[in-house]
């Protein structure tokens, strides 16, 4: 017997929904970082069909995924007003696409290439406070009033 998908369950949560949720179109859910967030302004890209990775993507999906990418990242990049933005996906936790959009500054060393795996490590192991929830409530509401079109 199969575990039931987390990122299945954020996405008919609506209390999740209301807290993170910035966008929803036919094929994505875009979405910060639930609390504790590891930065303001990380973001979450997902499929909002259950599915493992580009690898299962129908056509509709492999056609929408790099305008998708782009334009969450150009959010997160003009909300934070970050240098680079990082996009990750590994998918173990919960084998259900979720592309993590990551605000990178170069002034800051513990988001540094691989560093900030750690750095999330640390926010999850109460080892370095998360992000200010006040902070990302305000982010996720400027997201909402952004009209990106995911695709």
């Amino acid at each position: 017997m199969t575990s039931p998908c987390p990122i299945c369950a954020l996405h008919h949560d609506q209390v999740s929904r209301e807290c993170y949720e910035i966008q929803r179109s036919g094929l994505w859910v875009l979405r910060h970082h639930p609390n504790p967030a590891p930065l303001p302004g990380w973001m979450l890209l997902d499929t909002l069909r259950h599915c493992a990775g580009p690898v299962d993507f129908t056509t509709d999906e492999a056609i929408g995924w790099g305008i998708a990418v782009q334009k969450a990242s150009q959010l997160v990049q003009q909300l934070t007003k970050c240098d680079r933005v990082y996009a990750i996906a590994f998918g173990e936790g919960a084998q259900h696409l979720h592309l993590h959009l990551i605000p990178r500054s170069i002034t800051e060393n513990s988001t540094k290439a691989w560093a900030v795996a750690d750095h999330y490590r640390a926010v999850e192991l109460n080892d370095h406070p998360p992000a200010d929830p006040a902070q990302v409530e305000a982010l996720v509401l400027k997201a909402r009033q952004n009209k990106i079109v995911l695709g």
